[in-house]
């Protein structure tokens, strides 16, 4: 007990000083006096101790050995160790950015054909007339992600270790993982992969990662045709796979032959490859997916933001405690630290706003020629 109002003494010292400071005077050191004798007042009402009849003795607290035991033991040797790193999936350079204002679907178009060719006309014949084509409408809206949580005001004043000095970062990592996860499934979900699949040959495949396989399919991007069957430019630059083929790819890449061959064919594949951690997968049947770039005019995916809100924000609820005691001052709020007035909670929530295309038959595919699916099930 002698501690707790010894503590308190020293908080109402500080308070005072804190408030003559801030009007530009040095506390009175008769005020701070004054508030110490009290609290020594309040110790002995409370411990009915007082002083002997001798004039330099009085009770005081000793540290007994077992007080040296849990400090050498326990408090002393305390400390964190450092947490796990998380793997992060660099999605940004698969999807399309863009901002809409509010919380309704946005209407977009693209146009995804050209004219009619010209036909030959003869002496005195009259030109046909020709059409244009429709631009193909996509529409893409954004909702509000958020989490909350809680800690007690009694567990953040008992860190002495700081354990809670980066909740801040987690809580900015949680929305990095959720978001990357959102965009994973832009093209794991089976409504996705079912689409790509029922196009056929030149958007699927079942074989697994190999150079031969890349090749397959970058000649399948080379055949890709617009609305009006006319060769359009869908080259492959990306290849996102399972995190169990970072090495089939490493060798893909790095070697001046084919690698599955015992020729001395040159190996021409190239291709950027991004590791996506969520994709779902068991050795040796690793899916894996090629995408093009958005520099060829293709939007296979987007990612909608709100206007203004680029990323997440930590927000924190506003103590509703309000301090009426003679001895912290009538009227005057208390530091957010002291969480609500019912339970003492300080309560943190991290929020944010992003969306995507909306379609039941696409998935989210914006634009499927963009994509290619391979289920790596086959040799």
């Amino acid at each position: 007990m002698r501690r707790i109002l010894h503590t308190m003494s020293r908080i109402r010292q500080n308070q005072i000083k804190r408030n003559f400071e801030e009007s530009g005077t040095p506390a009175p050191e008769k005020e701070l006096s004054e508030v110490a004798d009290k609290f020594d007042w309040l110790d002995k009402q409370i411990s009915g101790i007082g002083f002997t009849g001798g004039t330099n003795e009085r009770l005081v607290e000793v540290m007994t050995s077992g007080d040296f035991t849990y400090a050498i033991m326990e408090f002393v040797q305390r400390k964190t160790l450092p947490g796990y790193q998380r793997k992060r999936f660099d999605f940004e350079r698969l999807v399309k950015d863009d901002t809409v204002p509010n919380f309704l679907p946005v209407t977009r178009y693209q146009n995804r054909a050209g004219v009619d060719d010209l036909e030959l006309k003869g002496s005195k014949g009259q030109a046909r007339p020709g059409y244009v084509s429709d631009a193909t409408k996509r529409q893409w809206q954004v909702w509000e992600w958020e989490k909350q949580y809680d800690f007690s005001h009694q567990a953040l004043v008992n860190d002495d270790i700081g354990y809670f000095e980066d909740v801040a970062d987690k809580m900015g990592e949680s929305a990095r993982r959720t978001i990357e996860k959102y965009v994973s499934r832009f093209y794991t979900n089976v409504t996705t992969i079912a689409r790509l699949v029922a196009l056929g040959a030149l958007y699927s495949t079942t074989g697994r990662l190999t150079t031969a396989r890349v090749s397959t399919a970058r000649m399948a991007f080379n055949q890709r045709t617009n609305a009006r069957t006319e060769p359009i430019n869908a080259s492959l630059v990306y290849i996102v796979g399972h995190s169990g083929l970072a090495d089939t790819a490493a060798q893909i890449l790095n070697s001046t032959q084919v690698a599955e061959l015992a020729t001395n064919a040159v190996n021409v594949v190239s291709f950027t490859w991004i590791e996506d951690p969520y994709i779902v997968g068991t050795a040796p049947n690793l899916p894996w997916y090629a995408f093009t770039g958005e520099q060829n005019g293709i939007v296979p995916y987007v990612l909608a933001r709100q206007q203004g809100r680029p990323g997440p924000l930590i927000l924190r609820k506003k103590s509703d405690i309000e301090a009426v005691t003679s001895m912290l001052g009538a009227g005057r709020p208390v530091a957010p630290i002291m969480g609500d007035f019912e339970s003492g909670n300080v309560v943190l929530k991290v929020a944010d706003v992003w969306g995507t295309y909306i379609d039941g038959t696409e998935g989210n595919m914006v634009d499927n020629r963009g994509s290619y699916y391979s289920a790596g099930t086959a040799p």
